[in-house]
């Protein structure tokens, strides 16, 4: 992608279909005159009067408690610099952003115009009555160091500048673990900090906390090190200033055991690295190209333990894995501050997971067998989803055992859960899809590259490296096309209509026809069939040719059905074909089943589409737990469109005693377990969250799956394909980009299974 398209992107993706990232919106019925009186005057006088007796009622009967505000002023943004307020207004969006999809915290971001120490102090105090903690961002050194000391000393809510605390609270987390790796003592560790804002200040502070000593550390500004003889130090500078007679970088790095790049790109060489104490530890956290090349790094030092803040190298410092954490934590038990034992127990605690054993979903989002800890893996990833349970638990008892909670926890494990139910794993469930699809990619040959949505998702899936795309369809109107988006990468584009095609068009007619010529087919409507795309894609995916197929945006499901069952069939010792589609619902990931093909399915074939649901759901690292819903419950109903679903429930029973199904079951009693245990106490699905409906026909489930998206804009995914030998997956006509990306992912996941599969089958 050119820069100009990046631009544009960047551009449309904040502008449509509005303008930012975020926005407000109701969280009490509002339909009724009543509710309205409720909400506004009279009801809303009541509140009112018991916050004015006892402020700490705000927590109460307002939204203070889940309120976090980001607040800058512009002068330090990314690495764009001074750019002022407006300008600065789309990043703290997306801190905001970041805020709700981890941890489930609302945002106002304030943007405050002055570079007024005093002044910014003045605002912050006059609106901190709003907010149940204040989170500062992008202001420049020093200015934020006493912006945050006054505020933290005047106000009594949370406050924290992330820019100084996130990277030391990961990084030390980080430097804990890889220390423990090389059999080092922290106390006579060796550092080297290149770098001395904001950050480079407080992470030098915080490994202190961790034991580091202060005559063991060197720290470098852009004038060179910084020494105890060098005049107008800044306050913060001659906090680290060594008494070391060295200058240069390339001095500091004689023997020291840790790098910590908070600086520059480039700017550590590999004939510095190799002066480095044995097992070197290198934080190269600049952003976007960090102080040393990764690759470079490792190839240069074999003994090396290496992060950065890339999300495409082991270690990524991601200050993700901390910020909404510890404000989660600390809004939970109304927090007064946020002081030196609650980072330290945010430290802690990330230091501690990683060695753990790894989810299976967190495995399979990063393509590993088993991540496990060691070298490449001494901080948890940004995708685990135990960090909400990990992280905010110990953060609030440091608070709790430090004095600065308003509110006790008296039951942890409730809260864990009550943490884990926040979000579900929706939010990241589509990000570990793609991480995943990105780690292989595979040949997707989209069967309708002259519809303009197709050839966008195929523009995405190239340039995000989540698939390889082939185009088929007509040469000219794809060009054009391609043109019109700035899609001008060399990518493969094939018209089965053309002279050109004739050889492969042949050779395919030919496997074809000795597929069914006993079926009525003749060598010459094989010829004319691969003249169609559907069928000449199949073949393609068939012989190799490609990897996967996507289709259906332009054609009705059954017209592109047809010539995937004929050409690519069933998967070995598969005996039926059928569809799921996920669902990201508010509620977590909801599997539904089956959507596209089967109109009237037996009792057998209930059971076989639910067993085939579970594989699909496990490839997304999940538990499957499965409701074969009805308009019956247990026997509640003698007709045979509920007996079939016992029956199907019956065999899964008794040749499956160790699946999470059940049934047959109304769908709000498969939805909610306190309604379910309430009534059903024996049900095998009490206590359990069902994240999959087994339909009865096709109408139920098609009718429900559209409904859901369409009334609750719930994200889709699919329709998946199961059973089938090969690859293909066919779209929903007039499917949006987003749902092609995804799909594409999913086509591309499909291939990389099989190719385990028949691997492991040829061993």
């Amino acid at each position: 992608m050119s820069e100009e398209s990046k631009r544009r992107e960047a551009l449309i993706y904040h502008a449509k279909p509005q303008p930012g990232k975020i926005k407000v919106v109701p969280t009490k019925k509002y339909a009724s005159q009543r509710d309205l009186s409720l909400a506004y005057s009279p009801g809303v006088a009541e509140p009112c009067l018991e916050i004015e007796k006892d402020k700490d009622n705000a927590y109460r009967y307002t939204s203070k408690g889940n309120l976090v505000a980001v607040i800058s002023n512009g002068t330090a943004v990314l690495g764009l610099g001074n750019i002022g307020p407006e300008a600065s207004k789309p990043v703290m969006e997306g801190k905001g952003l970041l805020f709700k999809i981890f941890a489930d915290i609302d945002v106002f971001d304030i943007e405050v115009d002055t570079e007024n120490v005093d002044k910014f102090i003045e605002t912050v105090k006059n609106i901190a009555p709003t907010f149940g903690g204040i989170n500062l961002e992008d202001i420049k050194a020093p200015e934020a160091f006493e912006i945050e000391r006054r505020l933290k000393e005047e106000l009594d809510i949370p406050v924290m500048h992330d820019d100084q605390h996130g990277t030391a609270i990961i990084s030390a987390a980080a430097l804990i673990n890889a220390i423990e790796i090389t059999n080092r003592k922290i106390e006579d560790t060796k550092i080297v900090i290149s770098g001395a804002g904001a950050a480079a200040i407080s992470c030098s502070r915080l490994y202190q906390s961790c034991g580091a000593e202060k005559k063991n550390m060197v720290m470098l500004d852009s004038k060179g090190v910084i020494r105890n003889d060098r005049e107008k130090l800044t306050a913060e500078k001659a906090e680290f200033a060594t008494h070391r007679k060295i200058d240069t970088l390339d001095e500091a790095m004689k023997d020291a055991d840790v790098f910590i790049g908070l600086s520059m790109a480039d700017v550590l060489s590999p004939e510095m690295l190799k002066t480095m104490a044995k097992d070197p530890i290198v934080f190269a956290m600049s952003n976007p190209n960090p102080e040393i090349n990764y690759q470079l790094a490792i190839d240069t030092r074999d003994d090396i333990i290496m992060a950065t803040g890339r999300s495409d190298h082991p270690n990524q410092v991601n200050n993700v894995l901390g910020f909404p954490f510890i404000f989660r934590g600390a809004l939970d038990v109304r927090a007064t501050a946020i002081n030196e034992e609650m980072k330290m127990a945010a430290v802690k605690a990330l230091a501690r997971l990683a060695k753990e054993p790894v989810p299976e979903q967190v495995n399979i989002a990063y393509g590993k067998t088993k991540l496990t800890f060691g070298k490449d893996y001494i901080i948890p990833k940004p995708f685990d989803p135990r960090l909400i349970a990990e992280v905010p638990p110990a953060v609030a008892k440091a608070a709790i055992e430090t004095g600065v909670a308003k509110k006790s926890i008296k039951d942890w494990e409730k809260y864990k859960d009550n943490l884990l139910q926040r979000l579900g794993s929706h939010n990241k469930l589509v990000r570990l899809l793609l991480n995943r699809a990105k780690l292989d990619p595979k040949r997707v040959v989209f069967a309708e590259a002259d519809q303009l949505n197709v050839l966008k998702a195929a523009q995405i899936v190239h340039e995000e490296g989540i698939a390889k795309p082939i185009l088929l369809g007509r040469t000219e109107t794809i060009k054009e096309l391609m043109a019109s988006i700035d899609f001008d990468a060399d990518i493969p584009i094939i018209d089965p209509k053309t002279e050109e095609e004739n050889a492969r068009k042949n050779k395919y007619a030919k496997v074809y026809w000795n597929q069914r010529k006993r079926r009525g087919v003749t060598y010459y409507s094989a010829q004319r069939l691969m003249r169609e795309r559907n069928y000449f894609a199949a073949m393609m995916v068939d012989q190799g040719d490609a990897d996967a197929l996507i289709s259906g945006y332009s054609r009705s499901y059954p017209t592109v059905v047809k010539p995937m069952l004929e050409l690519i069939g069933m998967a070995p010792g598969a005996t039926k074909v059928a569809t799921t589609n996920l669902m990201m619902t508010k509620r977590g990931p909801l599997f539904l089943s089956d959507t596209s093909i089967n109109i009237d399915p037996s009792s057998k074939d209930l059971a076989k589409i639910a067993q085939m649901t579970a594989s699909v759901i496990k490839l997304f690292g999940l538990d499957p737990v499965l409701a074969m819903v009805s308009y019956s419950n247990f026997g509640s109903s003698g007709n045979e469109k509920a007996s079939k679903i016992r029956e199907a429930v019956s065999y899964l029973h008794r040749h499956f005693p160790d699946m999470d199904v059940d049934g047959e079951l109304q769908t709000d009693f498969a939805l909610n377990d306190e309604m379910l245990r309430e009534k059903f106490p024996f049900s095998k699905l009490v206590g359990k969250k069902v994240n999959s409906l087994i339909f009865p026909n096709l109408d139920a489930a098609n009718i429900t799956y559209k409904m859901l998206k369409e009334l609750h804009e719930a994200d889709s995914i699919g329709p998946i394909m199961m059973g089938m030998r090969k690859p293909v997956h066919i779209l929903q006509l007039g499917a949006s980009v987003d749902e092609i990306v995804n799909i594409s992912a999913i086509a591309v996941i499909d291939a990389q299974q099989k190719e385990k599969q028949e691997k492991e089958n040829a061993e």
